[in-house]
């Protein structure tokens, strides 16, 4: 991944598939997204099983898949958007998120 990429799809490469051995591998396109840092991924994935998930080649690295053909359009939605955050300038994010009146 280059740049400041917060999303790209994902497919999976050979060694990806030869990982997964005898279990199943998630069908349908996969979407990575960026998250912002990596207790952020262990909360989004401990929060989205069924249409967001790791594998070991992103293992250390700020970022979940998303299962297309499962995940919730609205889910998605706020997905696309937090990895843009994540991945935007500070300044230019803190100038764009909404206030949630969270302190």
């Amino acid at each position: 991944m280059g740049g400041r990429m917060f999303v790209w799809e994902r497919p999976f490469s050979q060694a990806d598939l030869r990982r997964y051995g005898d279990d199943p591998v998630p069908a349908g396109p996969i979407l990575a997204a960026a998250v912002d840092g990596l207790d952020e991924k262990d909360a989004v994935l401990a929060s989205l099983p069924g249409s967001h998930f790791t594998i070991p080649h992103l293992d250390g690295f700020a970022a979940v898949l998303v299962r297309l053909d499962v995940v919730p359009e609205a889910v998605l939605a706020r997905t696309v958007e937090d990895a843009w955050y994540a991945r935007a300038p500070r300044r230019l994010a803190e100038t764009r998120r909404p206030s949630t009146g969270e302190a």
